[in-house]
C-alpha cells in the first residue's frame, strides 16, 4: 500500500513537472534579491541626486491633507522594470523559437 502511494506520488511529480517549478521558483526568489540590490545600489544613486536631501524613498508631495509617497512608489515601479526587462532577455535567450504568426 505504502509502495503503491509513493509511487502514484513519483509520478505525479513527474507528470506536473514539480521538481522544475521549484527549481524556478528557487531561482527567481534568488534573482528577486539580485535585481534588487541592482537597483537600489546602482540605478537608484543615479537618481538620487535628483531628489532633494537625497531620500528616494520617503520623497512625497503634498496637496493638503494628501501625502503621495512617490519615492517607495518609484522604487518599485523601478524593481518592476528591471525584473520584467531580465526576465524578457532570459526568455529571449533560451527561447530562441520561432514567433507564432497570426493567419
Amino acid at each position: 500500500m505504502v509502495l503503491q502511494v509513493l509511487k502514484e506520488f513519483k509520478e505525479f511529480i513527474k507528470e506536473y513537472k514539480v521538481i522544475g517549478l521549484a527549481v524556478g521558483i528557487i531561482i527567481g526568489l534568488a534573482s528577486t534579491t539580485f535585481v534588487k540590490a541592482l537597483v537600489d545600489d546602482i540605478v537608484m544613486p543615479i537618481i538620487t541626486p535628483f531628489i532633494p536631501g537625497g531620500a528616494w524613498q520617503t520623497a512625497t508631495f503634498s496637496m493638503g491633507p494628501i501625502i503621495i509617497a512617490w519615492g517607495h512608489f518609484l522604487g518599485a515601479l523601478i524593481n518592476f522594470i528591471v525584473i520584467a526587462f531580465v526576465v524578457f532577455l532570459i526568455a529571449k535567450y533560451f527561447f530562441k523559437e520561432e514567433k507564432v504568426t497570426k493567419k
